[in-house]
């Protein structure tokens, strides 16, 4: 830690960094000190619901709530006073829709989740009207019900006098970032970052402003809309945490992950495993427009520069694992899968596609379905548990095959975070199939991390990405032990089993 003074001749203080982390089902808060290590951590989970089939809504007053109250719980247990915190970063769930009262602050409906599928319609009317190229070009999105502008536009359209009052500028959107600004600033700043605004469907990636044409296309007043600011500034201050805090850095969750691995040159690429995976590879000053159905995204905005980056989705990855444990109770916890997997040297010819939800990134394939394949009666727990690890990272293989090949960058080590980088085995696996290290940072709560950088670059707390960059520390670093041969044989293998589960489920 370092100490920061605030004026000549005062005494100085220990300074540290507070990252608000609101995820999908919990709000978190980290507090950082000087070299990136956490001091403090407070989580409390919050309401999911579900009206209804494809639908998935929160109450966003109950997450603001959470938040402020885990904000003030990390304090409490660190012993901190907000005179001794720089400053705070946000970091959020992307896409997800708030509207609000401007004069009340209260919002006009529940907030629609980025897992939310009501909006598939108008998304397949948007299709079927030729739209795709158009939308991909702007914003670096496919057509689809995940981002925030159809959810905008079903809100204004389904609540009563909603539009009505956006065209007065009597209502405000925004993501869940601009939705903790709000409250935490008592009203006083509207604002997201470009990292957030380039999900939503109505921002131009390439001017970095929100879009007149997509704005006239969804029908969504401009009035509604937030300020579109850097992703490390000095947005305004909050008084809710017992003093002034300054709210200097805010990044969607995968963005700011990326931050956090200190993935900020062009090719270095990271990878969160958790339910699903997100794999983003940072590409530089300019967007890469992708020729294989990956999403082109804004990294961050600092100062005046915009970085980018491309962004494969999987939709399953430990979800398999709650699967073997759920499902099929070859496994009690999640814990023991890598124990039941080391307990055989190969997959003995099992593989398993986890397309429970069909294929993400690069195949968008929604009538594949989940294949377990080369049963023998030799085959044993071990080997499915093996092969539910593997199917996890031949996945990641195949988006990270193609974002070399959309970049024209060769891929030199993948560093990753999430729940199951934890799981040496699947890691080294990782590591042989792509023939590159398998990096694991000592600090893995990198989304947290990534704002928390963000923040403290926005007051001077860290100098510059250079000193943040000495700070990243590896825990683990898993090289290739695989022969080229054997890699080509599994990755055949994988491709014919893939083949088999793809457009399953078409009638």
């Amino acid at each position: 830690m370092i100490a920061l003074r605030s004026g000549a001749g005062q005494t100085p203080c220990v300074k540290h960094i507070l990252a608000l982390d609101q995820g999908t089902t919990s709000s978190r808060a980290i507090v950082f000190d000087h070299g990136g290590r956490i001091v403090s951590a407070a989580q409390r989970e919050f309401r999911q619901i579900f009206p209804q089939p494809g639908r998935v809504e929160h109450n966003a007053q109950e997450i603001w709530a959470t938040q402020l109250t885990v904000a003030r719980q990390a304090l409490r247990k660190a012993g901190l006073t907000a005179k001794d915190i720089a400053a705070i970063g946000i970091t959020n769930q992307r896409e997800t829709a708030v509207v609000w009262d401007r004069a009340t602050g209260k919002p006009i409906c529940n907030a629609i989740v980025w897992q939310d599928r009501r909006t598939s319609p108008a998304c397949d009317r948007l299709k079927a009207r030729s739209l795709a190229p158009l939308i991909r070009r702007k914003t670096g999105l496919v057509i689809d019900a995940y981002f925030s502008a159809t959810k905008l536009q079903w809100i204004l359209n389904h609540v009563p006098g909603a539009k009505k009052r956006a065209l007065a500028g009597e209502l405000a959107f925004g993501t869940i970032d601009s939705w903790l600004v709000w409250n935490l600033t008592n009203g006083r700043c509207h604002i997201t970052d470009a990292s957030n605004a380039s999900r939503t469907m109505l921002f131009n990636i390439h001017t970095g402003a929100w879009d007149d044409e997509l704005l006239r296309l969804f029908d969504v007043p401009r009035a509604i809309l937030p300020d579109v600011r850097s992703s490390s500034e000095v947005y305004g201050e909050t008084n809710l945490l017992g003093g002034a805090i300054p709210i200097a850095g805010i990044a969607g969750d995968q963005q700011a992950a990326l931050f956090g691995q200190v993935c900020t040159r062009p090719g270095m690429v990271k990878n969160t495993y958790g339910t699903g995976c997100f794999l983003l590879m940072h590409t530089g000053g300019k967007p890469i427009a992708s020729k294989n159905n990956l999403l082109t995204t804004v990294a961050w905005r600092i100062g005046d520069r915009t970085e980018y980056a491309l962004e494969g989705s999987i939709f399953i990855a430990g979800a398999v694992v709650q699967w073997l444990r759920d499902g099929l109770g070859i496994i009690k916890s999640s814990g023991e899968i890598e124990a039941l997997a080391a307990q055989v040297p190969d997959n003995g010819g099992v593989y398993l596609v986890p397309a429970f939800a069909g294929l993400g990134a690069p195949h968008w394939d929604a009538y594949a379905r989940g294949l377990i394949i080369g049963l023998t009666r030799g085959t044993m727990r071990a080997h499915i548990a093996r092969a539910a690890l593997e199917g996890i990272a031949y996945q990641v293989a195949d988006v990270l095959h193609v974002m070399e090949n959309d970049a024209g960058i060769k891929l030199k080590e993948l560093r990753v975070d999430g729940g199951a980088c934890a799981n040496n085995l699947l890691m080294q696996f990782q590591a042989d199939l792509l023939g590159v290290p398998v990096v694991r940072p000592r600090v893995t709560e990198t989304t947290s991390l990534g704002a928390a950088y963000l923040a403290g670059l926005g007051v001077g707390f860290w100098k510059d990405q250079r000193e943040i960059a000495a700070h990243w520390e590896a825990d683990r670093r898993f090289t290739p032990k695989a022969k080229p041969a054997t890699r080509e044989q599994l990755l055949s293998g994988w491709t014919r089993a893939l083949t088999r589960a793809k457009n399953w489920s078409r009638s």
